[in-house]
């Protein structure tokens, strides 16, 4: 019975992967991420320039041989803020996901899974939440939380946990009444372990695509946050305060928004398309 189950098992995680594989918006998609990350990761080590460093002779002049992307109104080298500020950006959508599907992905799993009052009572502050107005919610918590890459990624995350959390309890009241639940029930298996073990591993295929459309949603948000004020504070380089600095300079110095606007959406695009990707495949 255990090597059936073990054989199906690998036959759906093959059958996954040859539709994940095969999906042309996927392979785009993850084309664009693993690209996107070396070059954050990899360029700084490559492209040896310190993002604070000032070049005197710099101050707002366009792409050239030195100054691949240009200069800002400082003089600072916009290829080299670009790549560190990806890892800052990237860095807080990573951290807001975990946060979000981890709490949402608790409170539905709890409420899915207890039912009656509990569910009611959960899913009630789940609408409350949904109602309140996104931006408010952000700037809200901006004021209680203090300043940093920590905070913001926490608070960007707290205000996406509630589709998590419904995604999650449809998945396990779907579940609960599956053979294989009811057979870990009359071997006596106890409730947390059924939970943890026999249903969340059933029920988590609809978070991982969540998470890849928060992750995407979440550098939007961080550059939202950021041209508002309440983002990521400079000196330390992300997209979105290199957004907010451009503004001022968008007829002048044009490619100081042309640029790290582009990676935000080609990012946030790669994100999307493999989230398709991946709700096809499964």
């Amino acid at each position: 019975m255990e090597i059936a189950m073990t054989d199906n098992a690998l036959q759906e995680r093959r059958t996954f992967w040859y539709r994940y594989l095969h999906h042309r918006n996927a392979l785009i998609g993850t084309l664009i991420l693993i690209v996107v990350s070396v070059l954050c990761i990899a360029g700084p080590v490559l492209w040896a320039k310190n993002p604070t460093t000032i070049d005197f002779l710099a101050f707002g002049k366009g792409p050239s041989l030195h100054h691949l992307m240009g200069a800002d109104d400082l003089g600072r080298d916009e290829l080299t803020r670009i790549l560190y500020g990806g890892r800052i950006s990237i860095l807080v959508g990573f951290l807001s996901m975990v946060v979000g599907i981890g709490i949402g992905g608790t409170v539905g799993a709890i409420s899915g899974w207890l039912g009656g009052a509990t569910d009611f009572a959960l899913m009630r502050v789940v609408d409350v939440a949904l109602s309140i107005p996104s931006l408010f919610l952000l700037l809200l918590l901006s004021v209680v939380f203090p300043p940093g890459v920590l905070s913001i990624a926490f608070i960007i995350g707290l205000s996406n946990w509630m589709v998590p959390a419904r995604l999650m309890r449809s998945q396990v009241l779907s579940i609960k009444p599956r053979e294989y639940v009811e057979a870990a029930h009359a071997i006596g298996s106890p409730s947390w372990r059924i939970l943890l073990r026999t249903i969340t591993p059933n029920a988590i295929a609809p978070l991982i695509v969540a998470g890849t459309i928060l992750m995407g949603q979440a550098i939007v948000t961080e550059a939202v946050m950021s041209f508002l004020g309440f983002g990521v504070q400079p000196p330390i380089p992300s997209w979105g305060n290199m957004l907010t600095n451009a503004q001022t300079f968008i007829v002048s110095m044009p490619w100081l928004a042309i640029f790290p606007g582009f990676m935000v959406f080609i990012t946030v695009l790669g994100f999307n398309l493999v989230g398709d990707g991946l709700r096809d495949a499964m």
